[in-house]
């Protein structure tokens, strides 16, 4: 048995996923400390303007002691889920399947999850039945240190990939390491953006979008 361990991110990209494509399960470390400026509250689509950020403000985010991301809470001070949206349903409109999942990110919007944990989770689980991938999620019990022998004392061993995607460099057309993502037709081209929310494949190729991450 495969088992990825992860940080829990929004919106995850498509490389997110196709990391877990040989995994017979997901750990996510459910007591790790948040780290700022990565996947844990931001995504990247694609925009008329090229690819985009959309970044979820939360609250203790930049307090110098340490946190853990599963007690970081969003501030909804902002009316962001509304400027989200409003850039997806820009962005996407007119693509064959945006409608079709819409509904479905709108109402997790709407219950306003007061943690940036819960609202990735829901997200999680609502893309994972949209791949039509049964894949088991489960969370970590304690924190697990990178360097510890206790992850490698688990039974399976699981593959620690946290941390491995960043939003550090914004991704650009046929750069170098888009050889390992099979191009789709995207809304705005012709040269392909590679590091998308899995959300610019899913509004793109509906129920058939699992099978383009492998």
């Amino acid at each position: 048995m495969s088992v990825v361990l992860s940080e829990l991110h929004y919106l995850p990209s498509i490389p997110f996923f196709q990391q877990l494509l040989h995994a017979d399960a997901l750990l996510l470390d459910a007591h790790e400390h948040y780290h700022k400026q990565t996947y844990r509250n931001r995504c990247l689509v694609l925009t008329a303007q090229g690819p985009q950020p959309l970044t979820v403000p939360v609250l203790d985010g930049s307090r110098s002691e340490k946190i853990r991301t599963s007690e970081i809470e969003i501030d909804y001070r902002q009316n962001w889920p509304h400027r989200h949206f409003r850039t997806l349903q820009t962005a996407y409109n007119g693509s064959p399947y945006f409608g079709y999942y819409a509904d479905y990110l709108l109402d997790i919007y709407a219950q306003k999850p007061a943690r940036l944990w819960d609202m990735n989770l829901a997200l999680l689980h609502l893309l994972l039945r949209c791949l039509r991938w049964p894949l088991p999620v489960a969370f970590t019990t304690e924190y697990l240190s990178p360097t510890s022998s206790t992850v490698h004392a688990l039974t399976p061993p699981p593959l620690d990939l946290r941390d491995v995607l960043t939003p550090k460099s914004t991704p650009r057309a046929a750069e170098p390491d888009s050889t390992s993502q099979r191009p789709y037709p995207q809304v705005f081209g012709p040269a392909f953006v590679p590091r998308l929310s899995v959300l610019d494949l899913l509004f793109m190729q509906g129920p058939a979008a699992g099978r383009w991450l492998g």
